[in-house]
């Protein structure tokens, strides 16, 4: 048994009703997010699959990986895609003193607006999601008092899930997504054994059934 739901149940997403779970809307619209990147070997290749498909995404960075690679950081803006923040050293909440964990964030924020086009570096720039989406009440609170919008996800596709096939992982995430999904992906190398095969199936079995890819703000 996985330890982990696909599908994020109703009545969680009711009970943690200050958190965005997905977006409400009638619209044929997805919301795709990849977190922890931008990283060399893995964030350049989404980037082209995504354009391939004229999709756009949301990319939950953390803010080491912006440091060390800034290049591939500014592809991902340059591309018209929404950023946000994901800790700057991909930090747990459960784990972590409240004070420290805000002040990781922040540093993280440093980072994702320290570019040359700072007017594009803001838009989305005050989205967080919270690493494993673990975080305590108090940090969410403050969290929200300092403007930040924190987004978690209706699904999780498992692409980190080495015991998943990548068809398992395709067909368990194609079968949860629904109008106004947000959908949880990895720039990673722990879950590009299966990016590889479901990001390109989603983005075309979707789009033939009429649906756009956005960016969330």
């Amino acid at each position: 048994m996985r330890p982990y739901l696909i599908k994020t149940p109703w009545i969680v997403q009711r009970f943690f009703h200050n958190y965005s779970w997905r977006i409400h809307t009638s619209k044929k619209e997805i919301y795709l997010t990849f977190d922890d990147g931008p990283v060399p070997d893995f964030t350049p290749w989404v980037l082209k699959t995504l354009e391939e498909h004229n999709a756009k995404a949301t990319f939950f960075c953390v803010g080491e990986n912006i440091q060390r690679h800034p290049i591939i950081y500014q592809d991902i803006l340059d591309a018209g895609h929404a950023v946000g923040n994901h800790t700057f050293n991909h930090l747990v909440g459960w784990k972590t003193p409240t004070q420290k964990y805000v002040k990781n964030i922040l540093k993280a924020e440093g980072y994702l607006q320290a570019d040359l086009k700072k007017d594009r570096a803001k838009k989305g720039s005050k989205l967080f999601r919270p690493p494993h989406g673990r975080i305590r009440p108090l940090q969410a609170k403050i969290l929200r008092k300092k403007g930040y919008k924190i987004v978690m996800w209706d699904v999780l596709s498992g692409d980190f899930d080495q015991r998943l096939s990548k068809e398992e992982c395709f067909e368990l995430t194609a079968k949860s997504i629904q109008n106004g999904s947000i959908v949880v992906f990895h720039d990673s190398d722990k879950s590009f054994r299966n990016l590889d095969y479901v990001l390109p199936r989603i983005l075309k079995h979707f789009q033939e059934i009429g649906y756009d890819f956005k960016p969330l703000y």
